[in-house]
């Protein structure tokens, strides 16, 4: 009796949750929000954010690398991590250090970006491009384009900048243009707000205690919270330091799966001690 009979009700009962608000939608969702007949639900779609990375030293991959000019990493870094935090990612190629040109560019991107990302010239060099052509008109006289540039006690990623531009406020976020300083600041600033464009409640990376590995002390800067790059091991619960603290060790930073938070009231940190490690993995 009832052989091979699916009774009505036996996978979703009517008055039942099917999917709660905040619910990324794979193959899976799609089957059940069918199934039960919804033809259309109300979501947030996954954000487009364009990065841009200014800088005439900047030579793509695979192109000749001659005298006075360094590859462009940042660009593809901030774009891979804008597609792992759930975005639509753009990436724009190498911009001239011309503030004009830039922000020629940055309004050519507006029509398809949420989210704008420069990364460099927000610090007080001579080629400070981005800094200058939006300091320009962060008096609000074009388009209600505002943005602010400050100096945050942290490192790396002290120059910071953030606003909005363009007659729809697109959000902007001005990265340094140190390899790993804008990659450190992508995971604090960037990350968070692609995370809480798509309505998703855990918008930061998971962070835990861990013990210092290893035999030397780890060293810090009175007044900032530096986040060095570590390799954590779950099972010891232990978090060892990957490399130096310098801004453009990339493959520090590459072989690296944590990164350890020092605060800005400790200069020194000797092993054995329990910090807060953030996790990339």
């Amino acid at each position: 009796a009832r052989a091979h009979v699916r009774a009505r009700g036996s996978d979703v009962q009517a008055g039942d949750l099917a999917l709660a608000a905040g619910t990324v939608l794979g193959p899976p969702q799609i089957a059940l929000l069918a199934a039960i007949g919804r033809a259309a639900v109300r979501v947030r779609p996954r954000p487009r954010v364009v990065v841009l990375s200014p800088g005439s030293e900047l030579v793509q991959p695979g192109e000749p690398l001659t005298s006075g000019v360094i590859y462009d990493s940042n660009s593809f870094t901030l774009a891979a991590a804008a597609r792992d935090a759930g975005a639509i990612a753009y990436r724009v190629g190498a911009v001239a250090d011309d503030a004009d040109t830039l922000r020629a560019t940055i309004e050519d991107q507006l029509i398809r970006a949420d989210l704008l990302v420069t990364t460099g010239g927000v610090s007080v060099g001579a080629y400070d491009v981005v800094k200058e052509a939006l300091t320009s008109v962060g008096d609000g006289e074009v388009d209600g384009t505002r943005v602010e540039f400050r100096k945050l006690a942290m490192q790396p990623g002290k120059p910071q900048g953030f606003g909005s531009v363009g007659p729809d406020h697109t959000p902007l976020l001005a990265l340094p243009g140190n390899p790993v300083s804008s990659y450190v600041s992508f995971e604090l600033f960037v990350r968070p707000a692609i995370r809480a464009l798509m309505g998703l409640p855990d918008v930061s990376r998971p962070a835990v205690r861990a013990t210092l590995g290893g035999d030397r002390e780890l060293r810090s800067p009175a007044g900032r919270r530096q986040f060095l790059r570590g390799k954590y091991d779950a099972d010891k619960g232990t978090v060892s330091p990957v490399g130096g603290s310098g801004s453009h060790l990339v493959a520090a930073l590459a072989h690296a799966d944590s990164l350890m938070v020092v605060p800005e009231d400790v200069t020194s940190v000797e092993p054995g001690t329990d910090l807060e490690v953030i996790l990339l993995g």
